[in-house]
């Protein structure tokens, strides 16, 4: 009976690729011979193991082989069925003993990890076990805790087969955004700016000197954009040695203004008026942000909690700049602190009407 794959790997028989992929990165970090330097032979067993498991299944055609005939029939331990399609040495990549034979030759272990995590797993092939050349120094996988163990490793006494893998160089890493405050006015948001911000950065030469450096970014503040966007500057940061430089991300903010307050779209102005014009009527006198005056009547009895609604006077929507939000006018109505016997009886009468 040969081995199932999909056991090795702890997948069900309908498992996606990417439960494939999530599978063999859960497994393979855990077996890891340098992870196991305690349990090493049975590491390196069932490290190779997965990596088999995960080059078969990853395969739509070894995996297709495998589902039908088993690992017997993928490395031609079994016949073939006359006039099977999966079954040539072309198909299978492999020298084969005549053209009904599938021959699969697994690939080295290492290089599957190096393959998938974009670098090399820095320990010997795993060839057949011969006397061979662990390799001497150190090796620090990125992670969390420097690693993607946490912890450096060194001297890693894994023997495998003649040849051990190179070390890939490591992959550039790339700086943390570097974030700004952008401080706009309401106006600045409702008519839309451009704004020039100054920035000081070094660069580094062929020779990897570096030397600092002034620029201009500009910055189009597009009508109606809210608190929180960002503009991002793709790596505008500092140039170093093995570093991708940061991007510079500036986050927009909003100044408080006089008269207007944002509630998302619409915006929000407050009228001070006193019971009197709360009752008897009120006219609003009032300035937009792109500098026109609108005169609003109201007529109607002004009671705590009312809003006067103007339609399409609020702020432009990013997305329909033509399409606006609408003016809220609220009131704070100032009540008299003290009324004469004389006015309590009018009033009395006249709200008895």
């Amino acid at each position: 009976m040969g081995v199932d794959y999909y056991k090795v790997l702890e997948v069900e028989r309908s498992a996606s690729d990417d439960d494939m992929k999530k599978a063999y990165r859960k497994l393979a970090m855990k077996w890891h011979p340098d992870k196991n330097p305690n349990n090493k032979k049975e590491a390196e067993a069932k490290f190779k193991q997965i990596s088999e498991a995960y080059d078969v299944l990853s395969d739509p055609q070894k995996r297709a082989v495998f589902d039908q005939y088993g690992e017997e029939g993928l490395k031609g331990q079994v016949p073939p069925p006359s006039g099977s399609s999966f079954f040539s040495s072309a198909a299978a990549g492999g020298g084969g003993d005549g053209p009904n034979m599938f021959h699969f030759n697994p690939r080295s272990a290492d290089d599957i990890f190096a393959e998938f995590f974009g670098f090399s797993s820095l320990f010997g092939g795993m060839g057949d076990g011969g006397a061979g050349g662990g390799f001497r120094g150190a090796s620090r996988f990125p992670g969390a805790g420097g690693g993607m163990f946490g912890e450096h490793f060194s001297g890693s006494s894994f023997r495998g087969g003649e040849g051990a893998s190179m070390m890939h160089p490591p992959r550039p890493q790339k700086a943390a955004a570097i974030e700004n405050r952008l401080p706009c006015s309401l106006e600045d948001l409702y008519k839309g700016t451009t704004k020039k911000m100054k920035i000081s950065r070094e660069i580094s030469d062929m020779s990897g000197k570096t030397m600092p450096v002034e620029e201009i970014l500009t910055i189009d503040i597009k009508p109606g954009w809210k608190k929180g966007t960002k503009i991002t500057f793709p790596e505008k940061g500092n140039e170093a040695p093995h570093i991708i430089p940061a991007d510079i991300v500036f986050i927009v903010d909003e100044k408080p203004h006089d008269v207007f307050t944002r509630e998302g779209n619409d915006l929000i102005a407050t009228q001070k008026i006193s019971l009197l014009e709360a009752l008897t009527g009120y006219t609003v006198q009032i300035t937009t942000l792109d500098g026109r005056s609108l005169t609003i009547p109201v007529s109607s009895v002004i009671y705590p909690g009312y809003e006067e609604v103007v339609p399409k006077e609020g702020m432009p929507i990013p997305k329909d700049p033509t399409k606006r939000g609408n003016m809220k006018i609220k009131f704070n109505i100032k009540f008299p602190t003290r009324l004469t016997a004389e006015q309590k009886t009018g009033l009395k009468k006249l709200l008895a009407q």
